[in-house]
């Protein structure tokens, strides 16, 4: 059994999954795989050698709207039985005398995360790379092809109004949170406001869909879609908009939004992608630049609120100096918001 873990009440977890998960027997040992501000992940690996993964929220965490395990095991649980790859759900545990916060087990998919160039040229061929575009994109259009009525999920949120809602709370976030004025924010937040394009009917938004949010095989294909904690309904576009933002292939243009991880060869630019996503989802992608643009400005939001938790010591006392990246990248990611509506004026 593993030594004390930081998040994991040793007995009681154990006695919880021996009870609930099949296949589930002690001892255990828990390693910490992602860690920080958003969900911790363990991978569980039983007396048995068999293996599982754990989810529960950040220590320390605040806000439970945030870190809602019982909505991120639903939409997984709900999405087993879909063309979109998940790891299973096997068990929810809401009890707080357990672990003292709610956590969710599901089973152990062993693939690859790819975080940055290095790896990816470690771990994938150029054909794997080249694959991994295409199925990245080819996933995203899975994700918003299922029906969420069929699944269970037609609750999940509202269905009208995502940008225009999004708008709200990411605005009210910087105003909250905002540790100077720039104009920028405001200027694009009203230009983004007047220019909002129809939503057609609503789909599974991810949210936060990208490369290293998902898990490959050698061969470059999807196999497992992860981080649903802020999965929503509403339009599919944001998503896409927001992979543009984070993906920079071969011969795209740098963006300080990405870890360098698809400019390695084989992967695909961000044009060819967006058409594959037209071709295989058969959506209009026409407004694509709108969504580019506003996801670069919620970008400027939430960077924000990470700059200002900085400067009010979540790290320690650090030198504001120190800082200043996280100063630049929003006034980056605003200016670029900027740049790309008046380019569709």
């Amino acid at each position: 059994m593993s030594a004390d873990v930081a998040g994991v009440d040793l007995p009681k977890v154990t006695t919880w999954l021996e009870a609930n998960v099949a296949g589930a027997r002690g001892p255990f040992n828990f390693d910490l795989i992602a860690g920080g501000h958003s969900n911790l992940t363990y991978r569980v690996t039983s007396a048995t050698g068999e293996r599982f993964v754990l989810r529960r929220p950040p220590l320390g965490h605040v806000l439970a709207s945030a870190h809602d395990m019982s909505r991120e095991h639903r939409i997984i649980a709900a999405l087993r039985d879909t063309p979109v790859p998940v790891a299973p759900a096997v068990g929810f545990c809401d009890d707080p005398d357990v672990n003292g916060v709610p956590f969710y087990v599901m089973k152990f998919v062993d693939g690859l995360v790819i975080r940055d160039r290095d790896a990816a040229e470690k771990l994938l061929t150029p054909d794997a790379r080249r694959r991994a575009s295409e199925s990245i994109v080819d996933t995203m259009a899975a994700i918003h092809a299922v029906d969420p009525a069929a699944v269970g999920l037609g609750e999940l949120g509202r269905h009208d109004g995502y940008i225009a809602r999004q708008l709200k709370r990411w605005y009210g976030q910087w105003n909250a949170q905002k540790t100077r004025d720039l104009p920028a924010v405001d200027r694009v937040h009203d230009e983004l406001l007047a220019r909002v394009p129809e939503q057609g009917p609503a789909t599974l938004v991810h949210g936060d869909y990208r490369l290293d949010n998902c898990m490959v095989d050698s061969s470059g294909q999807v196999i497992a879609v992860l981080d649903w904690e802020i999965c929503t309904l509403g339009d599919p576009m944001a998503d896409l908009g927001l992979l543009m933002v984070y993906w920079t292939g071969p011969d795209d243009d740098q963006s300080s939004w990405t870890n360098g991880s698809c400019t390695a060869p084989g992967f695909l630019n961000r044009k060819v992608l967006a058409e594959r996503y037209t071709k295989v989802s058969g959506r209009d992608t026409s407004q694509l630049d709108f969504y580019v643009a506003f996801a670069y400005w919620k970008l400027a939001c939430i960077l924000e609120g990470v700059y200002a938790r900085y400067l009010g010591g979540a790290l320690g006392q650090r030198d504001p100096a120190e800082l200043e990246p996280f100063n630049q990248q929003v006034i980056g990611a605003a200016a670029r918001a900027e740049q790309l509506l008046s380019e569709l004026r």
